[in-house]
């Protein structure tokens, strides 16, 4: 069937700044300086005041922006990094390419988030970093968690990825704590054309190693204090995010318009006992970069909203603890219930900024059908 209502619409977000973005592109094109330079730098420093942060480096994804991170706080082998166990792989990923271990804390089944009270539990003599995860465009619930980490000297990255411009308790996230990363994956609520991250820093020096970090740990041409990598922004995706970032305020407020409108929209329907929607927490706002609800029959109704040519996504059908490459850690299935439980409902819905009202209510009604049928 053809698709009545994408997971994503990337062209229609395009066709209202094409003249913007072209604009840009020409202007690297013909400074001919394509990593690293003027372009990237004036990202950073729009990027720093966006975020209320005393300094941003630009990285080239989310994934680098966590390994650099870890690097810089020189995290390795021997260590323990607490992260939760529902989240994108990367997050782990990071951990375990530092050479560190991974120790994973069950979520919070209503927003997603780590458990800070689990959090706690946790802790080891290794332990030397936390990073809790902003998941789905809703903050962590920092307060405790920083609490915890301050009483012991740990340094906290918090892995923002999801949620440019979510704030808690009236600060940006991502400048909660020590370090914060984020993502410019093409379909985060600012994306570039192609991958690229950020890293925050509250201590100047830090960022200053993360510099390093990104250029093969060299600060000075061809002299290298310690081994980085290839983590470097190109000019073209910064010259790109920097049109986009001028939207992002709009954007994001339709995006909150669409959630509020599907919760309308579902109540209308009856379906509030078939279909959980989307927690949102006192403390934080919620930006939906990914709109979830949770339902038990997932597989079906996926199935089903297939057929009706709706989008939809899993995110994530397999919890951290249970992934293959983590074998040697010892976790089974019942190690982290509520990780597990949510992988097993979770599916994610339409909400793009440019999505039509229209388009809400096919969604609604194919839900709605399903549960209908049943």
């Amino acid at each position: 069937m053809t698709q009545q209502v994408p997971l994503f619409d990337l062209t229609a977000q395009y066709a209202s700044i094409r003249d913007e973005v072209s604009a840009a592109i020409s202007r690297v094109c013909d400074s001919q300086q394509f990593i690293l330079g003027p372009e990237v730098e004036a990202l950073e420093r729009a990027l720093a005041a966006f975020l209320e942060s005393p300094d941003a480096v630009a990285v080239s994804s989310g994934t680098d922006a966590l390994l650099a991170a870890l690097l810089a706080l020189g995290i390795g082998p021997g260590d323990d990094v607490i992260t939760p166990a529902f989240s994108f792989f990367a997050t782990a990923g990071s951990i375990a390419r530092a050479g560190a271990r991974p120790v994973f804390v069950d979520i919070d089944p209503a927003t997603f988030n780590v458990d800070p009270v689990r959090l706690d539990r946790a802790l080891t003599p290794r332990t030397r970093a936390i990073i809790p995860v902003h998941l789905f465009g809703q903050s962590a619930e920092m307060a405790p968690i920083v609490e915890i980490a301050e009483a012991r000297g740990i340094p906290i990255v918090e892995d923002a990825a999801q949620a440019i411009g979510t704030r808690y308790r009236d600060r940006p996230v991502g400048t909660l704590a020590d370090m914060g990363c984020f993502s410019f994956f093409p379909t985060k609520n600012l994306g570039a054309f192609g991958d690229g991250g950020l890293v925050v820093c509250r201590d100047p020096r830090v960022a200053s190693k993360v510099r390093s970090i990104r250029n093969h740990g060299s600060e000075t041409k061809y002299r290298h204090d310690m081994v980085g990598g290839n983590f470097r922004m190109d000019a073209l995706q910064a010259a790109i995010l920097r049109v986009k970032l001028a939207h992002l305020p709009v954007w994001t407020a339709a995006r909150q318009r669409n959630a509020a409108r599907y919760e309308t929209l579902f109540e209308r329907a009856g379906l509030i006992g078939h279909v959980e929607l989307p927690a949102r927490a006192a403390d934080s706002t919620h930006i939906y970069n990914q709109f979830v609800i949770r339902v038990r029959q997932r597989d079906a109704l996926r199935q089903h909203m297939q057929k009706q040519g709706i989008g939809t996504e899993v995110y994530y059908p397999t919890p951290l603890h249970l992934q293959p490459c983590f074998k040697n850690l010892g976790h089974v299935t019942g190690d982290f219930p509520m990780a597990e439980r949510a992988s097993s409902e979770v599916l994610a819905l339409p909400i793009y900024g440019e999505l039509a009202e229209s388009q809400q209510a096919l969604v609604v009604e194919a839900i709605q059908s399903f549960f209908q049928r049943a």
